[in-house]
């Protein structure tokens, strides 16, 4: 069995058995591990040769960046998920029903994203992200809340409009390339395409990439096209949310950067870039002014998803080898950080037994590992340095002050608005008297701490395989 095959088959088996399993701690287990060997066949296609492209899949310089981090996350999200959701047995928050259809769902949703990031062929793309938002749907209204279902109904709605307009611009490049390949499976294959991308009618790849743009762009959560993402935040389980923010997103940015390769590789036609960059900064821009508003801590770090999925789309806009290296970098640097920041925010719920501001205060005196987790994940996605964060923005700002000063300091002034609002936010968490429970936390760090070791290690360096890696990838880009 080929790595590609492991990264697919084993979710998909496990999904199966996890959906018969009565048992927390048995299937917990297998969550996790399940989890873990998927990320080890995906660190297998670094280490191994890589198969050949075949009529439905694909690893290359770009994907495989991709898979690496979402084997990763979603190994680290199911052993947070592990005591997160112990905790919410205990409480009588989920039944072993529920408990049964949140473990089988979480690796559909796994298998869905890996097979989008594999794809070769660009329907069995968008039925794979179909299919991971419509597990993460099901998820969101878990604890079946009125709150909850309202934000999984609305995310449906949403997403719905969202991947309808993806399918249209699916079906336009579908058109657009028959004359050029024939009919059926050649015209729906990426390495296809791209080979004979210069042959394509320009007029109907133009139009076809404004829906693509809309369509996956909801899916990203740019302005203004995010309202699903903040409700979704708030009302999901936590481990939901961190696969949310560190993965889903980035599934949907994938499928942006693919069809934007396409775009690129055809010279007539008109240049992606200034959509990209217009909605990124939108979004950047947006979020900042909107995280001054927030009462609510799932909705605060959703808000800061959304501005840093702005920044990563506006780089990669921007394109050229510097923008599109820093925007992967970023691109994994804010998966790894918010990620680990809603690891902490989810043991904080719970002992708080509340999501609102005001009453997670002191956290430095109450629940120090817990308090000191959180500073070390907004710092890091505030932008100060010596975190990878920090890096990231730098060069993105940097290529951009090269080549547009006044975007660069449109950007600057998005990225001082976010960092004013998280620090402000963040003393009112660690400090002053502690409000609500005192009760030891029941947390699990490891998770928390190896997502911020790998942040603050590549702040400080970036090994010379992995500025190889991102150099080849971002070349493909353009």
């Amino acid at each position: 069995m080929s790595a590609v095959d492991a990264i697919l088959l084993i979710p998909a088996i496990a999904a199966a058995i996890l959906a018969l399993l009565p048992g927390y701690r048995l299937s917990a287990r297998l969550n996790m591990g399940a989890s873990g060997l998927t990320f080890l066949a995906a660190v297998a296609l670094l280490l191994l040769p890589r198969p050949g492209p075949s009529d439905y899949f694909l690893v290359d310089d770009l994907n495989i960046v991709f898979i690496v981090l979402n084997t990763f996350v979603g190994f680290t999200a199911a052993t947070f998920s592990a005591s997160y959701i112990g905790h919410e047995i205990e409480t009588g928050r989920l039944t072993p029903v529920t408990l049964r259809f949140y473990h089988a769902m979480y690796q559909v949703m796994m298998f869905g994203m890996n097979m989008a990031l594999l794809s070769n062929n660009i329907g069995l793309m968008w039925v794979s992200v179909e299919l991971a938002t419509l597990s993460t749907v099901l998820m969101v209204g878990l604890y079946r809340t009125h709150e909850a279902l309202e934000a999984a109904w609305k995310y449906f709605i949403l997403g719905s409009v969202g991947i309808a307009l993806a399918l249209f611009g699916t079906i336009l490049v579908y058109m657009a390339a028959q004359p050029v390949l024939g009919e059926g499976t050649p015209s729906m294959v990426w390495t296809n395409l791209l080979a004979k991308a210069a042959q394509i009618d320009p007029g109907i790849l133009n139009l076809a990439f404004v829906f693509l743009m809309l369509g996956y762009g909801t899916k990203v959560g740019l302005a203004p096209l995010h309202a699903w993402l903040p409700d979704a935040h708030a009302e999901g389980p936590t481990p939901i949310s961190a696969v949310l923010s560190g993965l889903l997103l980035n599934v949907a940015l994938y499928a942006v950067l693919r069809f934007k390769m396409l775009m690129t590789a055809n010279p007539a036609t008109l240049s992606p870039g200034p959509l990209m960059v217009a909605m990124g900064l939108a979004s950047l821009l947006f979020a900042g002014l909107m995280l001054y508003r927030r009462r609510d801590i799932k909705r605060l770090f959703a808000y800061s998803s959304i501005e840093h999925m702005g920044i990563i789309v506006f780089a990669f806009g921007m394109g050229g080898p510097l923008a599109n290296f820093a925007g992967l970098l970023h691109m994994v640097m804010h998966s790894l950080t918010k990620s680990s920041i809603f690891f902490s925010v989810g043991h904080i719920a719970q002992i708080k037994g509340s999501q609102r501001i005001a009453a997670i205060r002191g956290l430095t005196q109450s629940h120090p590992k817990l308090g000191w987790s959180l500073a070390l994940g907004v710092l890091a996605i505030a932008g100060l340095p010596p975190f990878g964060v920090f890096l990231s923005e730098f060069l993105v700002v940097t290529s951009t002050f090269a080549r547009a000063p006044g975007l660069a300091l449109l950007l600057v002034l998005g990225l001082l608005l976010a960092f004013g609002a998280l620090i402000l936010r963040l003393t009112g968490f660690l400090f002053g008297e502690p409000e609500g429970s005192l009760a030891p936390a029941k947390a699990s760090f490891v998770p928390i701490w190896a997502h911020m070791g790998l942040v603050l290690l590549a702040g400080i360096h970036l090994p010379g395989a992995m500025v190889a890696w991102f150099e080849a990838a971002a070349k493909l880009l353009g």
